[in-house]
């Protein structure tokens, strides 16, 4: 990975370059270019977008520029032709940009980038039935990305992830049926997740959890049967659950 990039330098926006020195000095002329404002040779990525946006046609040849925000936002006005071919940047921010517009069934070889978010731009976009090549990620962010897209069959081998905000999207999206996998999660929030979900007959099981935020999700979808003796919890909040859906069940059956 390279090293963190400062970014361009206050002053960097405001000297303006000598455009004798420019290749594209013809472009001055055409109102094409705006020295101090909008300008490829500048060290500012504002001036050096500005410009590319206004001129596309010159991308391609900064591609292989030696300053690499020069050839990173070249890489996002560049035909993709020649993106394609570009060899692996050395730099993180290129890598990005490069992932970013390569076709989904191209980035295989980016799925165990170096860099964190080159993994996340590629978990973001791949196609869904790749994403398994992440799961185990050693960073949290891409497996929550990959949570969020994985196909529904292969979502279980994720219920078990080390990282709680993981195991929260998992449970917002497995099926209903299966999350009685994730009863036992060690974390409440989960748990109410998974509680306010499942199958009315599995949110049986929750309505003794030690949370009393679970068991009022799970008191709102287990049979009416089952939640009666919760009517003295511990819990003001749980016991007025139980009593208005035993009231509108009672006020049901007497209509």
């Amino acid at each position: 990975m390279s090293e963190r990039h400062p970014g361009a330098s206050p002053l960097a926006e405001v000297v303006r370059v000598d455009c004798l020195v420019c290749p594209h000095r013809a472009l001055l002329a055409e109102g094409k270019c705006v020295p101090g404002d909008i300008c490829l040779i500048a060290q500012s990525g504002r001036q050096i977008d500005r410009f590319l946006r206004r001129n596309p046609q010159v991308a391609q040849d900064c591609l292989n520029d030696g300053f690499w925000e020069r050839r990173a936002i070249a890489a996002r006005y560049a035909p993709l032709e020649a993106v394609r071919k570009l060899p692996r940047d050395a730099d993180e921010v290129v890598r990005r940009v490069v992932a970013s517009r390569l076709p989904i069934d191209e980035l295989d070889g980016y799925l165990h980038d170096s860099d964190r978010e080159v993994r996340m731009t590629v978990a973001e976009r791949i196609a869904p039935e790749r994403l398994s090549a992440l799961i185990g990620d050693e960073d949290y962010l891409v497996r929550l990305q990959a949570a969020k897209r994985l196909p529904h069959g292969q979502l279980r081998r994720m219920a078990g992830d080390p990282d709680r905000e993981v195991r929260k999207e998992v449970a917002r999206r497995l099926p209903p049926f299966a999350l009685s996998l994730m009863a036992k999660d060690d974390d409440a929030e989960v748990r109410r997740i998974v509680a306010s979900r499942m199958l009315p007959d599995d949110a049986v099981q929750m309505l003794a959890d030690d949370d009393w935020l679970v068991r009022l999700e799970a008191v709102q979808r287990a049979p009416l049967e089952t939640i009666a003796e919760l009517v003295d919890d511990a819990e003001p909040d749980v016991r007025g659950a139980v009593r208005e859906r035993l009231n509108d069940f009672l006020l049901g059956e007497s209509q």
